[in-house]
Formats: structure tokens, sequence, C-alpha cells
């Protein structure tokens, strides 16, 4: 029945009963790993255990302050660091850049497998600080914790490739504005006077173009004042932007009122 069905036959022929047994295919993978268990990858098995990581420096992180000023407007700003550089010095050193699997036999069916560094020519280095000078873009609208990448200039590596840098933002509190998104919430304190019979003033905003406030009713205290397109830019598109907010806080006299603050 074995020699009748022609896939089993095939088996048969290649590995016996035991093969039948164990349901063998015919792969050369399979092949290997049957007769060598673990070493199957010294003859094209699991490429995966044969790939090397490159070693790699650390990463840095700098959290970089900027104003909100800077947020509405965007900046260029200058960051100079000291950083330690690989710089070929005399002489030659060992290293691990290269290894490779060398395999004896022990006997019949027994193998050792042992990994060797097989490159001992490389050049010496040594680690210089060097002073770099590096330009961040801030985008108006940057948003609190955004990350700016500078690709290999973290910790470096003898043996391998430098880290990246990575400048976390941190925006700064401002005195007069609360940023929220990208709508920007502001607390003005008006006279009773101004309350009661309307008031007119101009809010200077973060880049000094003045924000003209008009108002000709009574304005309770807590009342909120909206001015679409005064807010912050979006990040994303820059055309767009939020809204100015402002509070009004009602200042009562200490003092009674005059007749001339009665009559206004």
């Amino acid at each position: 029945q074995v020699l009748s069905d022609e896939e089993k036959r095939k088996q048969y022929d290649a590995y016996g009963e035991e093969g039948l047994k164990d349901g063998h295919q015919s792969s050369h993978g399979d092949i290997f790993s049957h007769f060598f268990g673990d070493f199957g990858f010294m003859f094209g098995g699991n490429p995966r255990q044969q790939d090397r990581n490159i070693p790699r420096g650390s990463d840095i992180i700098v959290d970089l302050e900027v104003t909100l000023e800077e947020v509405y407007s965007g900046n260029f700003v200058e960051v100079v660091r000291n950083k330690p550089v690989a710089r070929q010095a005399p002489g030659k050193r060992k290293c691990n850049c290269r290894q490779e699997m060398r395999t004896t036999q022990l006997g019949p069916g027994r193998f050792q497998m042992t990994q060797e560094v097989v490159c001992d020519e490389c050049p010496n280095v040594k680690l210089v600080n060097e002073e770099r000078t590096l330009e961040v873009e801030i985008e108006p609208g940057v948003r609190d914790g955004m990350e700016y990448p500078f690709i290999g200039e973290g910790e470096p590596h003898v043996d391998g490739e430098p880290g990246d840098l990575r400048f976390r933002i941190k925006v700064l509190k401002h005195p007069v504005f609360e940023r929220r998104g990208d709508d920007l919430y502001t607390n003005v304190t008006i006279s009773l006077v101004e309350a009661l019979t309307g008031f007119e003033m101009d809010i200077s905003h973060l880049d000094g173009h003045k924000v003209h406030v008009a108002r000709d009713k009574i304005t309770k205290p807590g009342a909120k004042l909206w001015k679409k397109g005064e807010g912050l830019p979006n990040f994303d598109n820059n055309n767009i932007k939020g809204s100015l907010i402002i509070t009004f806080d009602v200042e009562f006299p200490k003092e009674q009122l005059t007749n001339e603050q009665r009559e206004g």
C-alpha cells in the first residue's frame, strides 16, 4: 500500500520507514534539521540566525524650551553642543565588527560550533569632543512634546553607528495667554463703570499686532468674548487659526461711587 502511493513512495525511498512516521516533506531544510538538529542553519537554513545587528550608540533626547511667541510666529533656533566623535588614531585594534561561525566535527553526527572574531585589522579610533552647531526650525503651531530628530547626532559607537539626537519641544508658560489646542485664552480686568456702560480697548497679541475689543452693553463678571482667527496657527495647516477667548473680570470699587461716576 505504501509503494502504491506515489508521494509516500518518494518519502520511503528518501528516508525509509522513519521518514513515513515523521511525515517528512521533500524539503532540503527539513532534511538537514532531521540529521543535524539546530545546526541546520549552517547549510542555508533559517536566515534570521545569520543576520547580525549593527551596534548602535544611544539616542539622546533634549528638551528644547520655546516661547508661545515662537509657537505663534515660528523661529530658527541654533543649538551649540559638544559631541564626542570617533576619529582615527595610530595603531590597530581588535573589534567585533565581523564574526564567523566555525564548525568542528567531533565524531560521527556530532558537531561543535563556535563564534570567532575574524576582524583584527580595524584602524584604531578614539573619541574626540567636537563643537557642533545645529539649527532647529520651530514651526508655527508646534505642539508640546513634539520631537525633531537629527539622524546620527546621538552617542557614538566605536564599532558601529551613532545614535540619533531628538529635540523634544517644551512650550513655556506665558504671563498673558494660555494655550489650549489652537485656541488662546486670556483674562482682561475692567472697571465696574466699564462693565455697566461699555468700553473699547486694544489687546497686544503675541506678535505685537493689536486686537480691538469693543463693548456697548453690560458686561457681567466672567463673560467671554470670542475672536475667531486670533488664536494659534494649526500645525498641519498654518492657514487655519484657532480663536482668542477673552474672559472679563470686573473690578469692583473699594469705596462708594461718586455722583460723577454714577452719572457716567
